[in-house]
């Protein structure tokens, strides 16, 4: 049988070598016919050079490898390794349960994928399960080969038939429960068969470090591999019938007894009665689930992470880099689409947050409400409800809370670490707080400043940093003026049916992080859609390629943007006021303001009585320079002690654009002013 198999396997191996040296030559041909029309559409697009200006490592040749030999064809192949151990695991699949996810909460809810109710692997770490078997090795392995041979067959079926199913699971968050019938365990034990053969094979061929691009040509491989094996095992057995038949007689003889497996199972020692756990099969998708918290101890940072509850309920996080016995502290709040991440997204090196904490600063990092997650006090809480809120909870719900949390724990940590014999000679409060704010949270927070000294209460601040901040708009491109039209005028329509703007599935959010890596891979595509998303944001020249890349829009609990700030926002610029938002008529402003009108902030920057400095970017073109110098001006009138400066940025440059060391020289500089002054005072 050896002699006769022989030269048939070696036809088997040569045809898969062709089908998959055709096949992956065919998708680069494509992949270079569409960077050669992306390079041939960025030669003829107008302002291309200011859109790619500036940005650092954007170059128009390929960073990703050229043409080159299939990794099959290498005399020791890393894929070949992988193969082998992919069969292994097929081998196994009826009787491990492969638990690529984490355990859900105790509600057992998850928005993306359907729950199901499994036993713990007894390969898994966590496992309390020996490996134990009834029957022998030998006899077990041929059992499970005849099996194998019916996974493979059934693999290009199960897939073509599973994916309405596993499509709809993870889109929409339903679980596909069977009933207690006979009809409905077959169709629970055919879904769960299909998503498991299905998330093993999206785990093997995805991987976060990678692209869509890569992901196909490694799915590629393990697709036509998966076919062949199947074939060969075909071969096998018609070659070896005798053989084939006594196995498929034995599996036949055992196949009754359901429960084989779990009653040989034997339990370790000390070992607690096995108990079945809701898993979710989340990191198949391998989303980058990096987290701020991740970001910062993984640099050797301290971190901690306090949950604040708003006035009406929201549940927001804010994260910390404590050091604690200081007495000076940095409060950073971010701006739209965004989140803490920003402020340590370009490591130790360019991020402020680790450069005020290596200037001896407590170092708070603000989150803005609106989440995927929808967190709140109330857990059944409708997205519409959830997202129904304007710029005004951001400056008069969120930020307050936070500030009074930072000034609830640091008094008390700053008094414990007092000598009690030492009297305070200051009765003010023991520490200074200076807010570095971008874009949104600069306008949020002077709402913040002005409604709490309207309302005569104290808002606890020393000095403000506003990175491009928000709050005048009318000096934008015709771009924005068309946006703002659609949100005054299809508001009524549009918002109760789109609360929010997100995006509304890990699946997708996986997608987008990847293909921002395939844009810098080709970077002719790339070029295309950076290009392209400067047009439409007025021709700002910001590394939106890069920044859609970061780990945070990828998340979980990815930020999101309400219908209602963005239709105030498009107030502001309608009326070229920062104001707060207008509910539409005099009387529902009136139940609220107690007044027919909005507060018009701009006419009370007199309030503000801390140091304000400003700072613009040239390149900016979605907060421009002269709406920055509209905010100073109005300060200098109100006898503000306000300062203004530029820099060769563009709106995302102040956050996460690499290496600025002049801004980080700023951004120190206007802290150790606050400290000088702050010393002589004490």
């Amino acid at each position: 049988m050896v002699i006769i198999g022989c030269p048939k396997v070696m036809i088997l191996n040569c045809k898969k070598r062709s089908v998959k040296t055709i096949t992956y030559e065919s998708l680069n041909i494509v992949l270079r016919l569409i960077n050669g029309s992306s390079a041939l559409l960025l030669a003829v697009l107008p302002y291309k050079t200011t859109m790619l200006e500036g940005i650092q490592g954007w170059e128009l040749r390929p960073s990703f490898r050229g043409p080159r030999f299939p990794r099959w064809m290498e005399n020791v192949s890393s894929f070949n390794q992988f193969v082998h151990e992919l069969a292994m695991d097929s081998d196994s699949a009826s009787s491990v349960d492969y638990s690529f996810g984490e355990e859900v909460d105790d509600d057992g809810n998850d928005d993306d994928d359907d729950d199901y109710t499994s036993p713990s692997s007894p390969t898994s770490q966590g496992s309390q399960f020996s490996r134990a078997s009834s029957y022998n090795k030998h006899e077990k392995n041929q059992t499970q080969w005849i099996f194998s041979i019916f996974l493979w067959l059934l693999l290009p079926a199960r897939l073509t038939l599973g994916m309405p199913f596993y499509l709809y699971s993870i889109f929409l968050g339903r679980a596909l429960k069977g009933t207690a019938n006979t009809h409905g365990r077959f169709r629970t034990s055919h879904v769960h068969t299909v998503r498991k053969s299905l998330d093993h094979v999206v785990e093997r061929a995805t991987d976060r470090r990678r692209g869509v691009i890569e992901d196909m040509h490694f799915g590629m491989e393990i697709f036509i591999e998966s076919i062949f094996e199947g074939i060969h095992k075909i071969a096998a057995c018609i070659l070896s019938p005798v053989d084939s038949f006594r196995v498929l007689t034995r599996w036949s003889s055992m196949a009754d007894d359901s429960t084989a497996y779990v009653t040989t199972a034997t339990l370790a020692e000390n070992s607690p009665t096995p108990i079945e756990r809701k898993v979710r099969l989340n990191s198949s998708l391998n989303t980058d689930s990096r987290t701020c918290q991740d970001v910062i101890t993984e640099l050797g940072y301290p971190y901690e992470a306090i949950n604040v509850v708003t006035a009406d309920g929201y549940v927001i996080l804010l994260e910390r880099i404590p050091r604690r016995d200081a007495r000076k502290t940095v409060y950073l709040q971010h701006g739209v689409f965004d989140s803490s991440m920003g402020w340590v997204s370009n490591g130790f090196v360019g991020s402020p947050a680790f450069a005020a904490f290596d200037q001896g600063y407590d170092v708070f990092l603000g989150n803005f409400r609106g989440l995927v997650s929808r967190e709140h006090v109330n857990k059944n809480i409708s997205s519409r409800e959830y997202w129904r809120y304007s710029i005004n909870e951001h400056g008069i719900e969120d930020i307050p809370a936070m500030i009074e949390k930072i000034h609830q724990v640091k008094t008390s940590e700053l008094k414990s670490l007092s000598e009690p014999d030492t009297e305070e000679t200051n009765t003010e409060q023991p520490f200074k707080l200076c807010a570095i704010c971008h874009s949104l949270g600069g306008a949020a927070i002077l709402m913040y400043i002005i409604t709490r000294r309207v309302e005569q209460k104290p808002h606890r601040l020393s000095r403000l940093i506003l990175l491009s901040p928000a709050g005048f708009h009318h000096d934008s491109s015709i771009g924005f003026k068309v946006l703002e039209c659609l949100l005054l005028w299809l508001a009524p329509v549009v918002q109760p049916l789109v609360p929010g703007f997100y995006i509304p599935t890990r699946f997708f959010r996986m997608l987008v992080n990847k293909l921002a890596r395939d844009f810098h891979n080709y970077p002719a595509v790339g070029g295309v859609v950076q290009t392209l998303i400067g047009y439409l944001l007025g021709g700002d020249s910001s590394n939106w390629i890069g920044v859609m890349g970061l780990p945070h829009y990828n998340m979980n609990d990815m930020p999101g943007v309400s219908y209602g700030i963005a239709l105030h926002l498009a107030q502001m610029k309608h009326t070229q006021k920062f104001r707060m938002f207008d509910y539409g008529s005099p009387a529902a402003n009136m139940r609220v303001y107690g007044l027919p009108e909005p507060l018009d902030l701009g006419e009370y920057y007199g309030f503000i009585d801390i140091p304000v400095d400003l700072v613009a970017g040239k390149k900016d073109k979605v907060v421009r320079p002269s709406m920055v110098r509209k905010h100073y001006g109005l300060m200098r009138e109100a006898g503000v002690d306000a300062s203004y400066d530029e820099f060769e940025y563009a709106h995302l440059d102040f956050v996460f654009s690499l290496h600025r060391e002049e801004l980080m020289g700023y951004l120190m500089s206007r802290l150790l002013l606050e400290e000088e002054r702050w010393r002589s005072d004490w």
